[in-house]
């Protein structure tokens, strides 16, 4: 009777210790995906950045980019390059107006305003897609085949993760994979600066935040 007692106890203990334990690995667990990350953008102001402070700021702890119109490409750069890494970040085009992206792995144009890299394109029914600033200037890979207009929140806050690891490069749009790339030309940079772009054209305002990374060893 005493062993059928503390079988009744012990055993629905042991389950549940193996069901958080299981929890706890999980890759759906918040704590465990956002392990090894550091925020690369602090809240309060643009430290660790470079760029335009009349285009630039912070707002509400929110990184705005906002354009009266501009008849170039402007863009908000990190201090330090990356090479292998995990980026994560919320972004939104206000009233899903302009166009912006994210560079990766890119590289200031000299005496120019512009930067050359990859980058994860916002704009419309284009955001998802990987694009190349600046270089080959073309799309690498368009977003619309896998189904990008279906989670796209216009005007609203967007997630996207950058995967970089060796020649390898994953874009995924609020849980959707929309670029899969492997870079076959050797003599394209394997690390660079990040930057958030404003587009040259109409007046425009693009937010961030959120924004962290993980380097990969």
């Amino acid at each position: 009777m005493r062993k059928l007692l503390l079988a009744a106890f012990v055993l629905p203990y042991l389950l549940g210790v193996a069901g958080n334990q299981a929890f706890s690995a999980s890759p759906g667990n918040p704590g465990e995906a956002e392990k090894g990350f550091v925020s690369l953008f602090n809240g309060r102001d643009l430290t660790g950045w470079e760029g335009d402070a009349s285009l630039w700021n912070v707002e509400n702890g929110i990184l705005v980019g906002r354009s009266p119109g501009l008849a170039h490409n402007d863009f908000l750069a990190t201090t330090r390059s990356y090479k292998d890494f995990i980026l994560k970040l919320s972004f939104r085009l206000v009233n899903d107006a302009g166009n912006s992206g994210v560079q990766f792995r890119s590289k200031p144009v000299p005496n120019s305003r512009e930067v050359s890299g990859y980058q994860a394109e916002i704009a419309g029914l284009m955001t998802g897609s990987l694009y190349d600033e600046s270089r080959r200037n073309r799309f690498l890979v368009d977003a619309s085949p896998a189904g990008s207009e279906k989670v796209i929140k216009k005007g609203g806050w967007n997630d996207y993760v950058v995967r970089c690891q060796g020649n390898h490069i994953v874009l995924e749009l609020n849980g959707l994979k929309t670029a899969d790339y492997r870079e076959s030309d050797l003599s394209v940079s394997r690390s660079g600066i990040i930057a958030l772009q404003i587009h040259g054209g109409k007046p425009m305002e693009v937010q961030f935040k959120n924004i962290r990374i993980k380097v990969l060893r």
